[in-house]
């Protein structure tokens, strides 16, 4: 890879980065805000529009909450105020470090050539290592705590592991977080005010809204489960939002009974369960839908694959405790030279547990699977797609993209009892076989 270097403009940069976050830094306030009574109480619902006595809410998101000051919050959480509200929902950040690359031989390590070069004239040249840095992705279900720490986040799973995020890149962290408490009432912190985020299991609750649930229809197939619209809105009190003939629309999502998009994509038609029909020609769901599917965890259909979404009341979903403690990933590579290597696996020098995923495209929609159902990861001779095989039986082609692509960065397999490790890379690789967990995950649809 060749980098063209200019002296004088590279400085002037780094300058006006380094201006604009001493700015950031020193513009943001450390807030607690109490939420006003109007953001507080929903809106009248749509008929079924919230959870009715002796339904269950233990699938919303539960903690307790202590700030720099020594404050302390419990009550149901949702972050960024109005996105993550449920156990199944996911964390995400960027890890500060990859310690897997300690265990590789060094001249196993994957390197890059870097040039530098001013107004066309070669300067020098060098190799370095490949930034092996990995995004962290992690169902709520899966953490036991978050802790804040100046320019760290630390976020501890139910297994004991530990991963350090980089501060300011935890994106889900410096979103902010709702605590709905029972003596303060419903607060909106900042995140610079947090210190630490305790996850309990969530107790009997008043007043909840309903997840959204339906089925995504797509022209590979349909995917049912829980729902997040446009990647946030997961609760029938959230809104849709878009542009009509009339103008501005707001709609929130327990009145809606489906939404279909036309063939020509020129619009989105809206049908309301009073039996109104609504065409938006602009602004919805552009970031895609995420569907909580038992099947295979999690995926993302971009809107341009859907066809048809219908929607329904879901309840709460999973609880906190149906979330197993994740296990170390075991199993066996094989290699193209017919090697066969058993013991813990680290697939792509990052995942090494169950509660981990596999992500890779397919047609358009990007599957997020939990490594716990997962059974085999093939290569085949005749065909540029993958073969995954679930524990379930089911096979899919996915494309070699994501976990799947060219920058997998390859797979440690601790053998003889973790005494010693062997590096495959991801060209090397012929197939995984994974051993099946001893608790599957729990179900992804409404309970």
């Amino acid at each position: 890879m060749v980098k063209k270097v200019l002296i004088g403009c590279g400085v002037a940069a780094v300058l006006l980065v380094a201006l604009a976050v001493v700015t950031i830094a020193v513009g943001r306030k450390l807030v607690e805000r109490h939420v006003e009574s109007s953001a507080a109480t929903p809106l009248p619902p749509a008929p079924g529009g919230t959870q009715k006595p002796g339904d269950t809410q233990d699938g919303f998101l539960y903690g307790r909450v202590t700030t720099v000051d020594g404050a302390t919050y419990e009550g149901r959480l949702r972050f960024g105020g109005d996105e993550e509200a449920a156990w199944g929902d996911y964390f995400n950040g960027n890890k500060k470090a990859n310690p897997w690359v300690a265990y590789l031989p060094p001249e196993k390590v994957p390197r890059d050539h870097e040039s530098f070069e001013i107004f066309g004239w070669k300067l020098g040249s060098r190799d370095k290592e490949v930034d092996l840095g990995r995004l962290f992705m992690a169902r709520f279900g899966d953490i036991a705590r978050i802790d804040s720490s100046g320019r760290d986040v630390k976020v501890t799973l139910k297994s004991g592991s530990v991963f350090n995020l980089k501060r300011m890149d935890a994106s889900d962290f410096d979103d902010g977080l709702r605590v709905w408490d029972a003596t303060r009432g419903v607060v909106d912190l900042d995140s610079l005010r947090i210190r630490t985020i305790e996850l309990l299991p969530t107790p009997p609750l008043a007043d909840t809204p309903y997840r959204l649930q339906g089925t995504v229809h797509t022209s590979r197939g349909e995917f049912t489960g829980f729902i997040q619209w446009n990647r946030q809105q997961g609760l029938g009190t959230d809104e849709l939002t878009g542009q009509s003939a009339e103008g501005d629309v707001r709609l929130r999502l327990d009145s809606i009974r489906s939404v279909a998009r036309r063939q020509d994509n020129s619009a989105a038609v809206v049908m309301l369960f009073d039996g109104r029909e609504i065409e938006l020609s602009r602004g919805y769901g552009g970031l895609g839908t995420y569907v909580d599917d038992r099947r295979y965890g999690r995926v993302l259909v971009p809107w341009h694959a859907v066809e048809r979404i219908d929607f329904s009341p879901g309840g709460s979903g999973p609880a906190y405790g149906d979330f197993p403690t994740g296990r170390p990933l075991t199993g066996s590579v094989t290699t193209a030279a017919g090697a066969h290597l058993t013991g813990r696996v680290v697939y792509d020098l990052d995942e090494s547990e169950t509660t981990q995923t596999l992500d890779a495209p397919s047609e358009g929609v990007d599957y997020t699977i939990p490594f716990g159902l997962v059974a085999s990861i093939l290569k085949e001779r005749d065909t540029p797609l993958i073969k995954v095989i679930l524990q379930s039986g089911e096979e899919l082609r996915l494309e070699p993209d994501g976990d799947l692509g060219e920058r997998n960065a390859g797979i440690l397999v601790f053998i003889d009892g973790g005494s010693r490790s062997e590096y495959v890379t991801w060209s090397d690789v012929e197939r995984v076989d994974f051993d099946r967990p001893p608790a599957m995950y729990p179900p992804i649809a409404a309970r």
